[in-house]
């Protein structure tokens, strides 16, 4: 996940700025300033339109519905205009808000921002969510009588999975369990193995740092240099990929690159690779594969602290109470369930917001678990 995680995926109603240069609203802002709305009309309304679903006191009956008491009352605001104006689908709201006047919107949403917080209800498994380092760290722990705790393997013919591309990591996971990959030893622990918990172990891996391997027995590495600049549009310069989803081959175990180039030609389903691999000898695939071997790779990800970098980027925004002129929610103490829904929307694309957008893109859903998990655990204020 140059910018992960599994796909190996951040965020909703979470991320809000870009490197910190800009704070934009995370959803859309009432085109004018509106007149303050009336917290008891809104109670009348909330008693006949709202309570099935937020409750009287603004918690959220079931999982996946926000809670709204104690929530910024612009963004409120902002989201029933969003459903009343179609930029946000729910066909329950979209109904409801259909027959509410500017005033009504106006008064929901002062009544549900003035009543008091939420205590979160997040226990401790949810807290412990908010770490899929950790969660893929244990899980690797089978995985090293193969391929090394660390992920660099040491024994020939068995691929090294440190610093490897996640989303391509899960793939591959993936492609074993439907028997599109040749069967192998690990293919007994597979099916245990939740998206999430592929996730996980893909991000550990590729937050591990390669090792630099000796040159292999067989193979002319400068001989197979040249025949890698057709490879390099794909897997980067030297092997390095900067793609989550096309995996890195420098520093690989030479005899594992051999035998899965090879695999191209007959078993491996990949067009574009069968193409070109067709056209090589086996002498060429062992000169790439020796140059491939001897070249430096990195981490291609940090996964030790990215549900830290990413909160730091979403608090610039969602904890940012000076600036009352920013609408955007508050998501501390948040449903975890909504939270996920929410994130997965903005990565989806079906959500309007372009800052959100291009903030979780990247990341797969247990980056986003995790992000989710880490906020619902926070203190709603």
């Amino acid at each position: 996940m140059r910018h992960y995680i599994l796909a190996f995926a951040i965020s909703a109603a979470l991320i809000g700025c870009d490197g910190g240069k800009e704070r934009p609203a995370a959803g859309p802002a009432p085109a004018k300033q509106a007149a303050a709305g009336d917290a008891v009309s809104g109670k009348a309304l909330a008693e006949r339109e709202c309570k099935g679903c937020h409750g009287m006191d603004g918690k959220s009956i079931a999982p996946a519905i926000p809670h709204l008491a104690a929530q910024q009352e612009a963004y409120i605001l902002s989201a029933l205009q969003a459903y009343k104006e179609g930029k946000r689908s729910h066909a329950a709201l979209k109904d409801m808000v259909a027959h509410m006047n500017d005033a009504d919107l106006r008064n929901v949403a002062a009544y549900y921002a003035k009543l008091p917080a939420v205590a979160s209800a997040a226990g401790k498994d949810v807290q412990q969510a908010a770490f899929p380092y950790e969660r893929g760290k244990t899980l690797a722990a089978p995985c090293a009588k193969c391929h090394s705790e660390d992920g660099n393997s040491k024994i020939p013919g068995t691929p090294s999975l440190a610093g490897q591309q996640p989303h391509y990591f899960v793939l591959a996971l993936q492609e074993y369990l439907s028997k599109d990959r040749k069967k192998a030893p690990m293919h007994g622990m597979l099916p245990g193995l939740s998206k999430p918990d592929m996730e996980s172990l893909a991000l550990y891996y590729a937050s591990q740092t390669p090792v630099q391997r000796a040159a292999p027995a067989v193979g002319n590495p400068a001989a197979g240099e040249p025949l890698t600049a057709v490879c390099g549009g794909c897997h980067g310069s030297h092997g390095v990929s900067t793609d989550s989803a096309t995996p890195s081959l420098a520093g690989q175990d030479a005899q594992y690159l051999v035998d899965a180039i090879k695999a191209y030609r007959t078993t491996r389903k990949r067009e574009s690779m069968r193409i070109y691999v067709t056209g090589l000898s086996d002498k060429d695939i062992e000169n790439i594969a020796a140059f491939y071997s001897g070249q430096k790779s990195r981490p291609a990800e940090k996964g030790q602290t990215i549900v830290q970098d990413l909160t730091e980027k979403c608090n610039r925004c969602h904890t940012a109470e000076d600036n009352p002129a920013m609408v955007v929610p508050k998501i501390s103490g948040q449903d975890r369930d909504y939270l996920i829904m929410a994130l997965r929307a903005y990565r989806d694309d079906k959500r309007e917001s372009s800052t959100m957008h291009k903030m979780s893109l990247p990341y797969s859903d247990t980056v986003i678990e995790s992000v989710a998990s880490y906020y619902a655990a926070q203190p709603a204020k």
